[in-house]
């Protein structure tokens, strides 16, 4: 009897083995929260290109979209927990959304499990080449006089895009109107339109900054960005304000420990070569976030409770 359980002990033993030599058979997919174009997509896209090189690996993207990654997000969490259906989210889904949603379908602290950091970006805060401001003084003087207020464009509900510009409301004192769009791109493609005069969003709008079709007028994040290095960041003028997202890769949980260490070994060897450095910064003004597991959990929860208080001290919530 006791050569059996030793056999059964051994046996137990090879299934993680036999699980990572297996892994992956089928293509696996990851879905995206928001349009083509935005900042989660491109550096999704490069990351499951890098993988794809790997010998037997297929990685493809699915751009779906709704309730400010929710919907992504929640075919995830009930997906089988067998390492061919993942998830590239903002920070704002997993940090935000639970704070604001009063019906989350899930929970994203335990319904799913981080696979890997993929990169952090900030923000340009950007108008339409209409709206007279040349700077950031500029436009707050202006926007504290133009009635009705000055339209907005975000996101999404519930997006950093739009917590960002509602703490610039708070700390410049002024009213804005918000208008939600699915994404980053899209909510500049609006503001160059003209539906919106002003729009806070990433790298996606870069491109349009470039060509004049949107004018910058400040950064979101501690330093300026190289991309626009002569563009002021909001803190110079509000010491202490500051949005920068991170990017991150999950998968449902409960997925076997072999598979989660393998997909995160090579997310982040593929990180970590210098060539997919260069594309996610040319590509999306993106910097690689390469953290160790316990790193990331714990920005994953320090970002939970900020975002959380700063839900109930704005205000927001999303019916």
């Amino acid at each position: 009897m006791k050569y059996l359980v030793r056999l059964v002990v051994v046996l137990a033993a090879l299934v993680p083995v036999t699980a990572i030599a297996k892994y992956p058979e089928s293509p696996i997919r990851i879905l995206v929260t928001i349009p083509p174009g935005g900042a989660p997509d491109i550096a999704a896209r490069l990351v499951a290109q890098k993988l794809s090189e790997l010998p037997g690996w297929t990685v493809v993207i699915e751009n779906r979209t709704g309730a400010n990654g929710n919907v992504a997000a929640d075919a995830v969490a009930k997906a089988t927990p067998d390492g061919y259906l993942l998830l590239l989210a903002a920070d704002s889904l997993i940090a935000i959304n639970p704070h604001i949603y009063p019906k989350m379908p899930f929970d994203t602290l335990k319904d799913l499990v981080p696979v890997s950091s993929i990169a952090s970006n900030q923000f340009f805060l950007s108008v339409n080449p209409s709206v007279p401001a040349k700077t950031l003084p500029e436009f707050v003087e202006y926007a504290r006089k133009t009635k009705p207020p000055l339209a907005y464009a975000s996101g999404g509900n519930g997006s950093q895009h739009q917590f960002g510009m509602e703490m610039l409301k708070q700390r410049a004192g002024i009213d804005l109107l918000h208008v939600p769009y699915r994404g980053g791109a899209p909510a500049g493609l609006a503001t160059v339109a003209g539906e919106t005069s002003v729009v806070l969003a990433g790298a996606s709008n870069a491109p349009l900054l470039r060509s004049g079709q949107l004018r910058g007028l400040a950064t979101t994040g501690k330093k300026r960005s190289p991309l626009f290095p002569d563009m002021p960041t909001i803190g110079e003028f509000y010491p202490g304000y500051e949005v920068t997202i991170w990017l991150g890769l999950f998968a449902p949980a409960g997925l076997p420990e072999p598979i989660l260490t393998t997909l995160r070994t090579e997310v982040q060897k593929a990180l970590s070569t210098p060539d997919l450095a260069e594309k996610l910064n040319v590509t999306g003004a993106l910097t690689p976030l390469v953290e160790t597991p316990e790193e990331f959990s714990k920005l994953i929860h320090h970002d939970y409770d900020k975002y959380g208080k700063l839900a109930r001290d704005i205000g927001i919530k999303v019916e």
